[in-house]
C-alpha cells in the first residue's frame, strides 16, 4: 500500500485526531455521533447511534443521519485513494438513491465495499485528463445485522489541471 494511504488510514482511525477533524468540517456527524468502525483500501464500515442529537419525532434515528453515515462510508474510501495524489483530485457527490427498510432505533453501522472500484474510476479520471464517476453502494444494518436502510452515492472525481 502506499504509504500516503496508510497514512490516511491511520489519521481517520487515531480517535482524537479524526474526532477534531468531524468536529471542524462535518459537525453534524460529531455531534450525531457518527464513527468509523473499520477502513482499508477496499472497505468502510461507519456507524451512527440512536440518540438525542439523530432522533426523529417517531422514536427512531432521523433519515439524514442514516444518509450521512452512508454517504461518508463511500466518500472515506474516495478521499483515502486521492489523499495527496498527484495530480490533486476533486472529489463531488453527484448523485444519492436511499431505501429504507427498518425503523433505525439502535446502532446502525453502514458498510461499502467498492474501494477498488473506486480507485479504478479516480485512476481513470487520471488517465483520461476527464471527469469520471462511480455509484457507490453503502448497506445499512442494525446491531441484529438486519437491513435498514441502502444508499447508492454517486461520485464524480477529476483530475485538478496544474496552472
Amino acid at each position: 500500500m502506499h504509504p500516503q494511504k496508510q497514512q490516511f488510514i491511520n489519521l481517520v482511525r487515531h480517535p482524537v485526531k479524526f474526532r477534531i477533524f468531524l468536529l471542524s468540517k462535518l459537525p453534524s456527524a460529531f455531534f450525531s455521533g457518527v464513527k468509523v468502525r473499520y477502513i482499508d483500501a477496499a472497505k468502510t464500515e461507519v456507524s451512527v447511534p440512536y440518540k438525542w442529537f439523530s432522533q426523529n419525532p417517531f422514536k427512531s434515528t432521523y433519515f439524514a443521519c442514516l444518509a450521512m453515515a452512508g454517504e461518508m462510508s463511500t466518500g472515506l474510501l474516495g478521499m483515502l485513494h486521492t489523499h495527496q495524489s498527484s495530480p490533486p483530485i476533486s472529489m463531488l457527490v453527484i448523485g444519492l438513491e436511499g431505501k429504507y427498510y427498518k425503523k433505525a432505533t439502535g446502532l446502525t453501522t453502514f458498510t461499502c465495499e467498492d474501494g477498488e472500484a473506486i480507485n479504478a474510476t479516480i485512476q481513470d479520471a487520471i488517465n483520461s485528463g476527464e471527469g469520471r464517476s462511480i455509484r457507490a453502494k453503502s448497506a445499512g444494518k442494525n446491531e441484529a445485522g438486519e437491513l435498514v436502510a441502502e444508499f447508492f452515492i454517486t461520485w464524480s472525481f477529476k483530475a485538478r489541471k496544474r496552472i
